[in-house]
């Protein structure tokens, strides 16, 4: 049986792409899940239905729009409210724009800190002490590649994922003498609705199947010359809520088909 049955898993952005695995998957571990994110309010239902349905767990969606801090401290009173406790909290939501830094909208770079960043502060802030009155708790927050491989035009992206990673050894520092981990998962090019719009764009920018414009994508980031899938990345948050996986915190894990080697 496994260890997370009953336990509260709620994950930021996960309405599609790595956070709904992420639900899906903490949800056929028998956990209870709260599903936040963007999208179209019948498919969002259609998303918590099935999820609840499948594994006989509940499942409960907050639309919390993570750029004001009083809409994060709601979300997070509710789920407080409803379950106690967040046991396992996943901070995945990311917003994200390309400009060279002389023409980056300010107010694009303001959205950046508070849905990539300081969200996911304030999510942990007010979880920690619920974590702490059970002297158990898991969080993961969402890291990436760019937080060391960087790229030009996307300083809001870069800045956030290397401050995320800054963040979650903090936290774990903090916590090292509880029952408490806190790590932040890097993956690389994975096959979200992001890279499905880069995908359809190479596609018809040069006129190839599908196949070969995830080929050449990936073929210019991963040694491993194959996409990651959403559900790598959310085995991987399992296995951090794992009990084997006790003592690894303050970590910065690499999922990138070895791209960052080297």
């Amino acid at each position: 049986m496994s260890t997370l049955k009953g336990k509260v898993a709620l994950v930021t952005g996960s309405t599609g792409g790595i956070g709904e695995a992420f639900a899906r998957a903490f949800a056929a571990q028998g956990c209870n899940v709260v599903l936040n994110g963007l999208g179209e309010a019948a498919a969002i239902e259609r998303l918590r239905s099935q999820i609840a349905s499948e594994n006989g767990v509940e499942a409960v969606y907050e639309d919390a729009d993570l750029a004001h801090a009083d809409q994060v401290e709601g979300m997070m009173r509710h789920a407080l409210d409803r379950f106690g406790a967040v046991d396992i909290l996943v901070n995945n939501a990311v917003t994200r724009h390309y400009a060279p830094v002389e023409r980056f909208p300010v107010e694009k770079w303001n959205q950046a800190l508070a849905v990539n960043l300081t969200a996911a502060f304030h999510s942990v802030r007010l979880a920690l002490p619920h974590m702490k009155a059970r002297n158990w708790g898991r969080i993961i927050n969402m890291g990436s590649i760019h937080a060391t491989r960087l790229v030009p035009d996307r300083i809001d992206y870069m800045t956030t994922k290397a401050a995320i990673v800054g963040m979650s050894k903090a936290i774990a520092l903090e916590c090292a003498q509880t029952g408490i981990t806190c790590n932040a998962i890097c993956p690389g090019w994975v096959l979200t609705p992001h890279a499905e719009r880069q995908i359809a764009a190479r596609m018809q920018e040069k006129s190839l199947s599908r196949d070969q414009a995830i080929d050449e994508l990936v073929s210019i980031r991963q040694p491993s010359r194959r996409p990651i899938l959403p559900a790598e990345v959310a085995a991987l948050g399992v296995f951090l809520c794992s009990d084997a996986a006790a003592n690894i915190t303050g970590a910065a894990l690499p999922i990138d088909g070895a791209w960052g080697v080297g």
